[in-house]
């Protein structure tokens, strides 16, 4: 789930830690401007020891080892794509250009601070001069996007469909400019799946605006209301019903209602120590990264792109080329190809209409009680259990994931694996034990450790290297392993990390359900409901032909 690209981090009372000319960590005293520029990380338990190359790359072949079949979870597979918008969200630094402009110190830490408060949805608003360009002419509601038909007749995908694509630029000399997503956080388009999920939140708080509207409310007021409305909806989908999904639901309850005794804890009801929330390394580097566990290698996309269509089923790598940062919506791309952003040769500038989602395939609406919305042919996608493997595309990430286009780097950078495991050495992270210790929890045992549950086999390992994972186990391999053992949820320690991180960004944000505990949705079926499938429900008007536009008939038709 979280960004593949940062190469270097900021961590509050360290300096800034990053990798040398050969790949060794270090560590150097910023600026005062610079450490005005950087998002601010924090540390939340000791540093650990550096875990040697040969270590990372043994560890990482085992966990992307494609002999070893990883099962299936329970979990809607939507749930992946959103953890990386939210991710996103959480990350995003939205002053970048504000340094040295009429704005105060305050508003750039706040900026440079983790929260929950969709600032990649809607970035500094309306009003700010440089995302105006987000928003429609009446600076309330956000841009969408149309998608590009195909020449077909007698067809839906022979149409070009307002509504289903993000906002593109649309200008440029190159053919990667013009297909730029006109959203706050271009991240948001690196794969076809959280773009889609992104262009749903776009149409969220478009119908929240027309359902606002109707109070009469002017259009500065409306476009804060529809905001406000959004956001706390929002935090309460992620607390209730994302947040118990990849997580021990005990411990989400006990944080959310005890509070948090880790990270950030408040002082004497004094409120909390820092005025602006961090976020741990713990959680950016290894425990909000579970996320990559949940990736399929391939899914049931559309009535198209499914084992029974025309087209097959679609694979993450088509995932990775039909967006505009990651690929070029060029279809017949090869992986080093799609490194090439104006890759020459047929391609689109817009989302071609054949690749809309359904969205029925991604979510199951009926936990939402409509029956009407079940994936059609029982093809609804489910995420690949949180443990210790990597589908095997994942060892061959485009370039531009983690913002190598242009670059020269070795073949095992690709694997994300391995590039988790470095990123967790750069920054010295806690081993496993070290965070079992300072939460107070029993740590894994060696022959769990070792063996896992129908997980990364380590026999490959040699004698010394298995001594390093049983007894110096890097942070990322240890929540993975933790949570293959606990049934597919994060447990002691990359549960209670990740719901306190969670708790904290939410209390950080503008508005926040955590300080109103009061506040009940509105939106939902009841006024203590509100669930993905709910905002998708009010975002889709609860219409299948919206939620899937491009039905269930496949006539003949040719596919790109």
């Amino acid at each position: 789930m979280s960004s593949h690209a940062r190469n270097s981090f900021f961590v509050v009372g360290e300096g800034v830690i990053e990798a040398d000319e050969n790949g060794e960590p270090v560590t150097r005293e910023p600026s005062t401007t610079e450490e005005l520029r950087r998002f601010r990380f924090s540390r939340l338990g000791p540093k650990g020891p550096q875990t040697e190359e040969d270590v990372r790359v043994a560890l990482a072949t085992a966990v992307t080892d494609q002999s070893v079949t990883q099962p299936d979870g329970d979990i809607p597979a939507g749930f992946t794509y959103l953890g990386q918008f939210v991710d996103h969200d959480l990350t995003l630094d939205r002053t970048a250009t504000q340094l040295g402009s009429d704005v105060t110190i305050d508003d750039l830490l706040q900026g440079r601070s983790p929260a929950l408060d969709l600032d990649s949805l809607y970035g500094r608003g309306p009003q700010d001069r440089d995302d105006r360009r987000f928003y429609a002419d009446d600076r309330v509601k956000l841009k969408v996007g149309t998608t590009a038909r195909l020449p077909v007749d007698g067809d839906i995908i022979g149409t070009d469909l307002q509504g289903f694509d993000l906002p593109r630029t649309g200008v440029g000399a190159t053919p990667g400019e013009r297909r730029t997503a006109l959203i706050p956080d271009i991240r948001n388009d690196e794969n076809l799946a959280v773009a889609q999920t992104h262009l749903a939140f776009i149409r969220f708080h478009n119908r929240v605006v027309d359902h606002l509207a109707l109070t009469g409310l002017n259009e500065r007021r409306l476009f804060d209301a529809a905001r406000d409305e959004v956001v706390r909806h929002y935090q309460w989908m992620l607390r209730t019903d994302f947040l118990p999904r990849i997580i021990d639901p005990e411990i989400v309850k006990d944080v959310f209602t005890k509070g948090r005794r880790f990270f950030e804890v408040p002082r004497h009801g004094n409120g909390h120590p820092n005025l602006r929330p961090t976020m741990p390394v713990e959680f950016a580097v290894a425990t909000y990264r579970l996320g990559h566990s949940m990736v399929r290698g391939a899914y049931q996309w559309n009535r198209i792109f499914n084992t029974q269509g025309p087209a097959g089923i679609a694979t993450l790598f088509q995932l990775f080329t039909f967006s505009g940062t990651s690929g070029s919506l060029n279809p017949s791309q090869t992986v080093d190809q799609l490194d090439d952003p104006n890759f020459p040769g047929f391609g689109f500038e817009r989302l071609p209409s054949n690749w809309i989602v359904d969205f029925r395939r991604l979510y199951d609406f009926t936990e939402a009680n409509r029956p009407d919305l079940a994936a059609p042919g029982g093809q609804l996608n489910r995420i690949k259990r949180i443990d210790s493997l990597l589908v095997n595309p994942l060892t061959q990430l485009p370039a531009g994931t983690f913002g190598g286009r242009g670059t020269q780097f070795p073949a095992i950078h690709r694997n994300l694996a391995f590039r988790n495991l470095t990123r967790g050495t750069m920054v010295r992270l806690a081993t496993g034990q070290q965070m079992a210790a300072f939460l107070g929890v029993r740590p894994l045992t060696r022959d769990q450790l070792l063996n896992g549950s129908e997980g990364a086999v380590l026999t490959g390992l040699t004698d010394a290297q298995k001594e390093t994972v049983a007894t110096k186990t890097p942070l990322w391999f240890y929540i993975l392993r933790e949570a293959e053992l606990n049934k597919g949820k994060l447990g002691p320690v990359g549960g209670r990390i990740t719901a306190e991180v969670f708790h904290r960004s939410i209390e950080g944000s503008r508005v926040s359900i955590v300080r109103e505990p009061s506040w009940r949705p509105t939106l939902g079926p009841d006024s203590n409901t509100f669930r993905m499938t709910d905002l998708l429900l009010f975002a889709f008007e609860g219409k299948s032909d919206l939620l899937n536009p491009l039905g269930d008939t496949n006539p003949t038709t040719p596919t790109a």
